[in-house]
């Protein structure tokens, strides 16, 4: 997955979100005003909302918890492939670093 497909889901996950909790807000606003077994339903499919809400958070936090993973694994496996790329790079880097800390 490339970064624009990464960002399209963290979009999507946090628009569906947002969605839910003002959907559940509603409802439960909504149960606040009524009385009786309209109130109930608003507060359970408030409640129900939620819940999905819940699994769809657990899912996407699944989804990152395995992306990671795979690109640890990834970057684990070029730096034994090419060890002297790596050093380079950091090394470079250091010195990137070490320049912008003293400008200060």
């Amino acid at each position: 997955m490339n970064a624009k497909t990464l960002a399209a889901a963290a979009d999507d996950v946090e628009t569906d979100v947002g969605k839910a909790i003002s959907g559940a807000e509603d409802m439960l606003a909504q149960a606040a005003n009524a009385t009786g077994e309209k109130a109930a339903e608003l507060r359970g499919r408030a409640l129900e909302q939620l819940k999905a809400l819940r699994e769809k958070l657990a899912d996407a936090q699944h989804t990152a918890l395995e992306k990671g993973k795979a690109a640890a694994h990834a970057t684990d496996d070029y730096v034994h492939d090419h060890p002297w790329r790596s050093i380079l790079a950091a090394a470079s880097l250091g010195v990137v670093v070490g320049l912008l800390i003293s400008r200060r």
